[in-house]
């Protein structure tokens, strides 16, 4: 388990609470209740910790190197996932995968940004960003999905888009508006989760749904805190300061109605459970599609059209 700066203090009880069960495991010294003392302190610390991050632990703890990524989640709620490939212009991009699984009993399109856990991996995934390759494949099974009537359910965790020269080239920005304007018209039941970091188009490219929902510590905003201190302050150092100014945390964003629930993650978060976590997240996932199943496809674009016309502020000048 890899912890963060302000983990130190439950990473210390946990190794102390690894060599007490050592101690009880060899059965000289019966250690139990010690045990449970440390476990409790253990849960206490946590809430104590957790329950007041700052933006910027939140945006650390949606970056964390052992919360589960988009096929971590997959494993636990559609084992039988397969995935399909391309986007049948230019090539498979890695950043995004997409294919049919099976939900207990309800099959979905999935879709979602894959990051890596080594060096290796985490080229070979673009660090989870992806090209227009990427969200032209998002697009592509997304029609699949329509034309077999299958819900389509969206893991957000990107950094953002490809910023790279290439991408552009390609038709990033195009790609991603198309995107937007398709996600709109959709005939079937959408639902987005934000899993770890929400940034920017690169985010929103498979970001519109009938329903939008953030685990309990990702963030979504229109840019991340390090590149937003680097265009105001000319420096990273202001991240923290931007981190507050972009209130871009999930109880944030949904007192300002841009999401529509905060999906709750196991003590510490996910890291600390990833089954726990995915089983929550399949929970929501089925109460969600209980909710949009027998909407009509009408109701589901007129609606799905108002929820984001009517997002943001403002004023009319006469």
């Amino acid at each position: 388990m890899n912890y963060l700066d302000f983990e130190k203090p439950i990473e210390d009880l946990i190794e102390q609470l690894e060599k007490v069960k050592g101690t009880h495991a060899q059965g000289k010294v019966n250690m139990a209740e010690t045990i449970e003392q440390l476990e409790k302190k253990i849960d206490e610390l946590k809430k104590d910790v957790y329950g007041k991050l700052s933006n910027w632990q939140r945006v650390q703890l949606s970056r964390h190197p052992d919360r589960p990524y988009t096929m971590d989640y997959l494993q636990y709620i559609a084992p039988d996932f397969i995935e399909l490939h391309g986007d049948r212009v230019v090539n498979d991009d890695k950043a995004i995968i997409g294919g049919f699984g099976t939900i207990d009993g309800q099959t979905f399109m999935i879709i979602g940004q894959q990051k890596g856990r080594n060096t290796k991996e985490r080229q070979f995934r673009n660090f989870g960003m992806a090209n227009p390759d990427g969200y032209r494949k998002a697009l592509r099974l997304m029609k699949l999905a329509e034309k077999f009537g299958k819900p389509i359910l969206t893991l957000i965790d990107t950094p953002g888009a490809s910023p790279g020269l290439e991408a552009e080239e390609r038709g990033q920005g195009e790609a991603i508006a198309k995107n937007l304007m398709e996600m709109a018209v959709l005939k079937v039941p959408i639902i987005c989760i934000v899993i770890g970091e929400g940034a920017s188009g690169g985010a929103l490219g498979i970001g519109i749904g009938d329903r939008v929902m953030m685990m309990e510590y990702s963030w979504y905003s229109v840019i991340s805190p390090e590149n937003c201190s680097s265009i105001l302050w000319r420096s990273w150092d202001y991240k923290e300061k931007a981190a507050d100014a972009l209130k871009l945390t999930p109880n944030d964003m949904l007192k300002n109605g841009l999401i529509d629930g905060i999906i709750e993650e196991p003590l510490g978060g996910a890291h600390y459970n990833p089954q726990e976590a995915a089983e929550i997240l399949k929970r929501e996932v089925k109460k969600i599609f209980k909710a949009l199943k027998d909407v009509s496809s009408e109701k589901l674009i007129e609606s799905r059209i108002n929820k984001f016309s009517e997002m943001g502020v403002y004023k009319e000048e006469v």
